[in-house]
């Protein structure tokens, strides 16, 4: 349907109270972590509950009147090649083919009266992008030419660039993002990378961000994740085993894996990942939980992993339906503070290679806190299906590791030396235990203090997170797998933990 006359004057009454009375306006920044995105444009609350009118989709000037929502994904761009090859949308109750004309020799819907709108929100420091896919969209490329040719008719259509079939008007929208959850992942890097390429000359930032399911990789942007820029991923943690339900569940609960996606993958190191959910329980098949249990889980994830972005909600007429569900998870993240993240202490033992873990053990390595999800014997890493969970990343602490495990042997005493750790392995009998210690090789060590058998830094080692190296006469400690970048250097990987004593 058209903007109502109830929303036209609440614009324009909002729009003359800032005339006469100016205040400022905190702008969007994508470095915070307490950002809230909220999807609007589909109903969602009408379409599953036809009868509850009152509850349904308002205009986008409505969910934009206090500062709950950071971020507002217009859902959907849902054809790429329609009628005259130009794209088509559907905002369900707002903008359909029922109630609006589309432009001649097109199907592309005209929603211009939608740019008064947009621009109000984008008054109130929000980001406004538009959504491509949608689980039923008939979207996809053939080659990465024409997602590169698509990418301009975005850009002319909705972003900086002109065109004569503008859907909303005047608006400049902020961004893109990529809901694609089918079909093959041909050409959505080359589309990124085009954006990108429009957007490096404009005269405001524009934002590209994409919505994965939680498996890892997702089946559908996995390849594109990698290969391409985001600024944020909204992580869909509904309707998959791990979604939000099995939380608790280390074998399936994954977020630790999206944000070691996030610091060694992900071409822009600085990527915010955030945690989809379900504004209720209609929204969604599975994941919902309440307000305060999902407040719980992303305080937790923001004080574990940098990554960490804020909270993606599905939909707006969910969430307001649901006692505004937004503004209660936003209060929540804004409490647990929006700037600065401190590392967590590398507090479990070091990985030992070839000891046995049982399920539920937890060890530190490459940077992170890992949690075996059963007995293993194998290396951390960052593989959903694998034998380990990184619960949190982290950073100081000890290199060294103890760790006991049952034998069978005669009395041996083994020193094996690598270029990255040496390990020496002692036993005493036929039926007991074994004691493994790990550090990193030196030329040189400290004999005193807190630097008492560390060894010193050398550029010819490789390094992994949490392992300790004495240089300059201080105690450093590596945060991620490292080699040849000096403690206290530019690349910032080593953490000063103070002078040795």
């Amino acid at each position: 349907m058209h903007t109502s006359s109830f929303t036209k004057e609440l614009v324009g009454a909002v729009l003359l109270a800032i005339s006469i009375f100016p205040f400022v306006v905190s702008a969007f920044s994508n470095t915070v972590y307490d950002n809230v995105a909220v999807y609007w444009g589909q109903n969602s609350l009408g379409a599953a509950n036809a009868s509850d009118t009152a509850g349904y989709q308002k205009t986008l000037a409505y969910y934009c009147q206090d500062d709950a929502i950071d971020a507002i994904p217009i859902a959907f761009l849902d054809v790429f090649f329609g009628t005259g090859g130009l794209p088509e949308i559907n905002l369900a109750n707002t903008c359909n083919t029922v109630d609006n004309a589309t432009f001649p020799g097109t199907a592309l819907l005209n929603c211009a009266a939608l740019a008064s709108d947009i621009e109000y929100c984008q008054s109130q420091g929000k980001i406004v992008t538009i959504s491509l896919g949608g689980a039923t969209g008939s979207v996809g490329f053939a080659n990465d030419t024409q997602a590169q040719t698509f990418a301009e008719t975005i850009w002319n259509l909705f972003l900086g660039g002109t065109s004569s079939t503008r859907p909303f008007g005047s608006a400049v929208l902020d961004g893109v993002d990529l809901d694609i959850e089918g079909g093959s992942s041909t050409g959505y890097a080359a589309f990124v990378t085009q954006i990108r390429s429009y957007a490096s000359g404009a005269s405001k930032p524009y934002y590209v961000t994409a919505a994965p399911q939680c498996p890892y990789p997702d089946e559908s942007l996995g390849a594109v994740l990698n290969a391409a820029d985001f600024d944020a991923v909204y992580v869909q943690f509904y309707n998959n085993v791990c979604g939000l339900q099995n939380y608790a569940t280390i074998s399936d609960w994954d977020f630790g894996i999206w944000d070691y996606w996030a610091k060694y993958v992900s071409p822009n190191p600085n990527v915010k990942i955030y945690i989809g959910a379900p504004a209720s329980t209609t929204a969604a098949g599975t994941g919902y939980v309440s307000a305060s249990t999902l407040g719980t889980y992303a305080v937790k994830m923001r004080q574990s992993f940098p990554s960490f972005g804020g909270v993606m909600l599905w939909d707006a007429s969910q969430a307001y339906a649901n006692g505004r569900y937004d503004l209660a998870i936003k209060t929540t993240l804004v409490a647990a503070g929006g700037t600065g993240f401190t590392y967590p202490a590398c507090s479990a033992p070091a990985f030992v290679a070839g000891d046995d873990y049982t399920g539920g053990s937890q060890v530190s390595y490459d940077g992170y806190i890992w949690q075996a999800k059963w007995w293993s014997d194998n290396t951390p890493t960052n593989n959903e299906n694998g034998d380990w969970s990184p619960i949190s990343a982290c950073s100081g602490g000890s290199a060294l590791s103890t760790s006991t495990s049952s034998y069978s042997t005669s009395t041996t005493t083994t020193t094996t030396t690598t270029s990255k750790t040496t390990t020496t392995t002692s036993s005493t009998s036929t039926t007991g235990t074994t004691t493994s210690t790990s550090s990193a090789p030196s030329a040189s060590t400290t004999s005193t203090g807190s630097c008492s058998g560390v060894a010193t830094w050398s550029s010819s080692v490789a390094y992994t997170g949490g392992e300790t190296v004495v240089y300059n006469g201080d105690l450093w400690t590596a945060q991620y797998w490292t080699e040849d970048d000096t403690p206290g250097g530019t690349a910032g990987v080593w953490v000063n933990d103070g002078a040795c004593t």
